[in-house]
């Protein structure tokens, strides 16, 4: 509804206190209206009772003199009209008005034996009272009903008189309110305004700021500090950035000057053909040395592109269930023949096909075990074991490769994940496999470990830790 953050606080702050004011102006009526009722009921029995105080036999007649005193219980600056009546117990009237109002059905109740009721009389409100005393003559005792009425100007004065002062003072405070609100919004909300001008003022492509939290109110400082904390992270996603690429054009750098010089002798080899009889060992060298460095930058090239890949902000919206022991398999499959070239045992333990699923973007999946296993037959030497296993505990299942290789030193665990890092110079490797490995985990919700291996003198346990999902419907 409303835009603005003030006018948002001010109306939850002032609406409540306008229903606040509303019932406590209501409640203050009622109260008054109660202490008025309560003044004209107790005048109206202190009347009746002066009354029947001086009620006397004239005959068969009934006298009654009313002293100053009961005529001044009335007196008051509205000018209320009184109506006095006093009627046998057979409804005939002895004294006072003719045609009194009474009420329908008479329970006289308290110690006063009195009831209270309203009429009208002349098409006027009143209030009344009725009550009764036993009056003897000759004939025995009579019951006698003394009735009492007033109309109401003075107890509508009374209620204003009480309720108006408290009705003042909550509007004040309403007024009040309504004033100050805004004006304490808008000193409170300075540090905020002043925040986002000095995020205004900053350079984009300079992240070397922060935004000081002791200025702002204690409730502010958490979204200060979650700036800061945001502003550090991508200063170091920046400088992670910065490094992937001088690290990629480093790495890059290397076998485009080597494809450059070779290309440049076999130009030059051309041109000297005089001399190719004795160079043509030289130039099947140099197209074997091409050949390699050209596989070497394609290497580069894809894995790059499968890091950059895995860590698109969109790859989690594209996680799929996917049979986890099936993906074994097939990654097991396609790197069977390069573990037979190199004489290494490769095999699956994967006991529960079919149940392990897990979520996750299918080519990244299989990028990731490819690495994996790429990696272990890397490092295994001839006549070594590698072994796949996948295994589901619970709400987890845990991807496992196994090999009986060199292993990874402590000091080392831990960078081996670094973009690039290889253990020895010079190795096959791009030194981006575990880094892909690790970004398409983060990107699955799974998390990886690197351990020594447990039935083994040497070797590496990689371990994979997903997060276990049911099996999907079929289409």
């Amino acid at each position: 509804m409303f835009s603005s953050l003030r006018l948002r606080l001010a109306a939850w702050l002032l609406l409540p206190l306008s229903l606040f004011v509303a019932v406590s102006a209501y409640f203050s009526w009622r109260n008054a209206a109660a202490v008025a009722d309560y003044v004209q009921d107790h005048d109206l029995l202190a009347s009746a009772k002066v009354l029947s105080d001086r009620l006397i036999w004239d005959g068969d007649a009934v006298e009654a003199s009313v002293p100053p005193a009961a005529l001044a219980l009335f007196a008051s600056p509205a000018h209320d009209q009184v109506f006095l009546s006093v009627t046998a117990a057979d409804g005939r009237p002895l004294a006072g008005m003719p045609g009194f109002p009474l009420p329908a059905q008479r329970r006289l109740q308290g110690p006063d034996r009195a009831q209270w009721y309203d009429a009208q009389i002349e098409g006027r409100a009143v209030r009344a009272v009725i009550t009764e005393r036993a009056m003897y003559d000759v004939a025995g005792a009579r019951a006698i009903t003394i009735a009492v009425a007033k109309t109401t100007g003075s107890r509508d004065a009374m209620v204003r008189t009480l309720w108006w002062p408290t009705l003042e003072y909550l509007l004040a405070a309403l007024v009040l309110a309504l004033v100050l609100t805004p004006l304490a919004l808008t000193w409170e909300l300075r540090p905020v305004m002043r925040l986002g001008r000095q995020l205004a003022r900053r350079d984009p492509l300079h992240l070397d700021f922060a935004v000081d939290a002791r200025s702002l109110h204690s409730e502010l400082r958490p979204v200060g500090e979650t700036i800061n904390q945001f502003v550090r992270e991508l200063k170091a996603h920046a400088q992670a950035q910065r490094r992937f690429i001088a690290d990629a054009a480093h790495q890059l750098r290397t076998p485009l000057a080597l494809q450059a010089s070779q290309i440049e002798f076999v130009r030059y080899a051309r041109e000297h053909r005089t001399d190719w009889d004795n160079r043509r060992a030289d130039m099947d060298e140099i197209w074997r040395e091409m050949q390699a460095s050209n596989r070497r930058l394609v290497a580069v090239t894809n894995q790059l592109l499968l890091l950059a890949q895995a860590e698109h902000a969109d790859a989690q919206t594209r996680l799929v269930p996917v049979d986890l022991g099936a993906a074994a398999l097939h990654c097991t499959e396609q790197l069977a023949a390069l573990a037979d070239r190199r004489r290494i045992d490769l095999g699956l333990d994967a006991p529960e096909a079919g149940t392990a699923w897990v979520l996750a973007e299918p080519a990244l999946l299989d990028a990731l075990i490819a690495n994996l296993l790429d990696n272990a037959l890397r490092y295994t030497p001839e006549g070594g074991r590698v072994t796949v296993g996948v295994h589901r505990a619970g709400a987890q299942v845990a991807l496992t490769v196994d090999d009986n290789g060199p292993g990874i030193p402590a000091e080392a665990l831990e960078r081996v994940f670094d973009r690039f890092y290889r253990l020895a110079e010079g190795s096959e490797g791009t030194g981006l496999g575990l880094a892909i490995v690790r970004e398409v985990a983060r990107g699955c919700g799974a998390t990886v470990t690197l351990q020594a291996h447990p039935g083994e003198a040497h070797g590496l346990r990689v371990r994979v830790l997903f997060a276990a999902q049911e099996k999907p419907p079929r289409a």
